[in-house]
């Protein structure tokens, strides 16, 4: 004879084995000085060949996504650069009429910050909506907190104003007479 029983999830697992042995216990009318005269079968090997998996594929997640943030940082940069080329008469206009280096600095910093935390955005959506996919596809337990939502946005904005420090330090050194010679 064989029962099968489930917990509610993964942190009750433990409860739930205690509480079908109990009711084993009770059923057979063992007394508590008298050993089980049944066995427990758990998915403890599963549960943990489970957390093994997760925990490699959390450790090659943390390396691809740093070889990305490294690599949309640097594409960052070009961009702002290539902004910084393109708005020079701009800039130096800026710079005649009284514009500070922070000031200018503080312009393109905060475009690279918004434009990579934009990029963040549109990643961690199609990571919501692959998530909403799978989870519809197999009936595996999968979410999305609102803290990972957070981190990513963040990240990536911290990824934009740092490779995004550079093009600003150029853009607020330009020489306003040399600026404004630029030929548009």
């Amino acid at each position: 004879m064989s029962f099968s029983a489930l917990a509610l999830d993964r942190d009750r697992l433990n409860d739930a084995q205690d509480e079908v042995r109990v009711l084993l216990r009770s059923a057979r009318r063992l007394r508590p000085n008298q050993e089980d005269n049944f066995g427990l079968m758990a998915s403890a090997s599963l549960v943990e060949l489970w957390d093994r998996l997760t925990k490699v594929l959390a450790t090659m997640a943390v390396g691809i996504v740093s070889v990305f943030m490294v690599v949309g940082g640097v594409v960052i940069m070009n961009i702002m650069l290539a902004v910084v080329t393109e708005r020079t008469y701009e800039i130096g206009i800026r710079k005649a009429v009284g514009a500070r280096q922070r000031d200018i600095m503080r312009q393109f910093l905060i475009e690279s910050s918004l434009l990579s935390a934009t990029g963040g955005l549109v990643g961690v959506t199609l990571a919501w909506m692959v998530t909403l996919l799978v989870h519809a596809a197999i009936s595996m337990p999968m979410a999305v907190p609102p803290s990972a939502i957070i981190v990513g946005v963040g990240v990536t904005a911290l990824v934009g104003l740092f490779f995004g420090v550079y093009p600003a330090k150029r853009a607020s050194q330009l020489d306003p007479i040399h600026a404004l010679r630029w030929e548009r």
